[in-house]
């Protein structure tokens, strides 16, 4: 508890990496204001509540690449203590190494908890600064326990990864890449159901996306109901197959119940593979 204090406290105090942490999602908000929002609404320009709509929409695949971008910002005070050997002075106390691991784990969840949750407090301002109504009160539970969920499975994919990283500049490569190519591979640049096959199914075997398709869902729920009312319900599960607020594979539509299964399961795998990884790094 006293290294993910120290974390928290280390990473706070740096706004450079605050800010880096949320690159990534100014760059799709910005791209958003600048001409995807109107080209994802040009063909629904009659529907009254498509742009709130497209607000939810977009903020919920902000909320998903940010518990990504933070995780990475947040688990980078461990390759820092790596590469200057600051974690040998902690192996100097009785506390166990293993510990240690749940340490940075734990301050990189919390700093992906704290900054997730700061997006939505912003993405709700948003919203109904446009015209945009607040999520329900259910919705809102909704989100909160997804934000924890995913903020839980990405972050153990990702200090899986930034275990094998010696240098901040190295990671600092690596994130850039995956800032990048995150919002591809969530279907925000591009809508999912506009992608080739063979990339959709890279998308829908991408733990984060399944992350990004259970917000959709949940701040997507009502609206979609008040925005394409009196459309056919085969024109609106089809808007819905597009913009990946459900997954299909093949004719079958995936259960939210399995998103959530497979990012619980890809937070533990990942755990473990990180602590083994860490132990046999020690070891060494």
């Amino acid at each position: 508890m006293g290294l993910a204090k120290r974390n928290l406290k280390i990473f706070f105090r740096d706004k450079g990496a605050v800010f880096f942490s949320f690159l990534s999602s100014l760059i799709v908000i910005g791209l958003y204001f600048l001409f995807l929002g109107r080209a994802y609404t040009s063909e629904f320009k009659n529907l009254e509540h498509i742009k709130e709509f497209m607000d939810n929409w977009i903020f919920s695949g902000v909320l998903g690449i940010t518990t990504v971008t933070t995780s990475i910002s947040a688990l980078g005070i461990m390759v820092t203590d790596k590469q200057y050997k600051i974690y040998k002075d902690f192996y100097v106390t009785p506390i166990k190494r293993s510990q240690f691991s749940r340490g940075y784990l734990f301050s990189g969840f919390m700093i992906t908890m704290i900054l997730s949750l700061f997006t939505l407090l912003v993405a709700e301002i948003f919203i109904v600064v446009s015209g945009g109504s607040l999520l329900s009160a259910t919705a809102f539970l909704k989100v909160l326990g997804i934000i924890a969920l995913t903020a839980f499975a990405n972050t153990s994919m990702i200090f899986w990864l930034v275990s094998f990283f010696r240098t901040s500049n190295a990671l600092s490569v690596a994130s850039t890449i995956i800032g990048t190519l995150i919002g591809f591979l969530t279907g925000i640049y591009l809508p999912i159901g506009n992608l080739p096959e063979s990339v959709q199914w890279v998308v829908k075997l991408f733990p984060p996306a399944h992350g990004v398709l259970l917000f959709r869902e949940a701040m997507t729920k009502d609206i979609i109901k008040k925005c394409f009312a009196g459309v056919p319900v085969q024109a609106v599960d089809e808007v819905k197959k597009i913009f990946g607020i459900v997954f299909e594979f093949g004719e079958h539509k995936l259960p939210l119940w399995m998103s959530v299964a497979f990012l619980l399961i890809t937070g533990i795998f990942f755990f473990v593979l990180s602590s083994f990884r860490i132990r046999g790094s020690d070891e060494k």
